[in-house]
């Protein structure tokens, strides 16, 4: 698919909103974080590097070819760029990726422990725990090997001692999955302070993930994952 073809001003427009969001929302502060788009099987679209969201603009974004790893656009890309180009390539289900630092979550990559699948939401879009990749500096080869890794047969990885990354379908799939993991972060870190929490267990989970693929959503449009 050429990118002539495509509306590559949508998208890019999509990956700006989504950014507003996580900024909006707590999701990153400052110029932490990242986000892209895949645009064909071999071409995705990526935020540039140390650019604030409130001020960044569409043109600004940077088209990464996954084959060749060249990158085209008047920036340049995120440091983060070699994370998702693993990632596309190893997980050809996977539409758009949304990289944050949201606190909750941070609490549990920097004590470099898993999120348990504690709430029906999770449980339903991950299938299993977050796990944590190994620390290895950002923007590094480690880095991007390790999350992938992690990221086997799940929608979310932690990095250790950094962040959340999250993938899925579309940019609101991936963004849901942040939401929802820091939420269940969240939630599991005020119930160890409050009281025991109760975790679903595994035939529990896969119960509800297993629903939620089925019989969530519209006809025709499938569950979001």
């Amino acid at each position: 698919m050429m990118m002539d073809n495509l509306d590559t001003a949508g998208m890019a427009g999509e990956i700006v909103a989504t950014c507003r969001v996580m900024m909006s929302t707590g999701l990153v502060v400052g110029t932490w974080g990242n986000v892209s788009r895949r645009c064909s099987p071999e071409i995705f679209q990526i935020t540039p590097s140390g650019v604030p969201y409130n001020e960044l603009l569409p043109e600004d974004l940077v088209t990464v070819n996954l084959q060749t790893g060249s990158c085209s656009g008047r920036l340049y890309p995120s440091t983060e760029t070699p994370l998702h180009v693993a990632i596309y390539r190893r997980r050809p289900d996977v539409g758009a990726i949304v990289h944050t630092h949201s606190p909750y979550a941070a609490v549990f990559a920097v004590n470099r422990i898993e999120i348990p699948p504690l709430l029906e939401e999770m449980a339903q879009l991950m299938g299993g725990s977050v796990r944590v990749a190994p620390y290895a500096a950002p923007g590094s080869a480690e880095l991007a090997e390790g999350a992938v890794d992690a990221l086997q047969g799940r929608a979310a990885v932690l990095l250790a001692n950094h962040g959340l990354v999250g993938v899925g379908h579309t940019l609101r799939d991936a963004l849901t999955v942040c939401q929802v993991v820091e939420k269940s972060a969240q939630v599991f870190l005020w119930a160890k302070l409050s009281g025991s929490p109760h975790l679903l267990d595994e035939q529990e989970v896969q119960e509800l993930r297993r629903g939620f693929l089925q019989n969530y959503g519209q006809p025709g449009t499938g569950a979001r994952q």
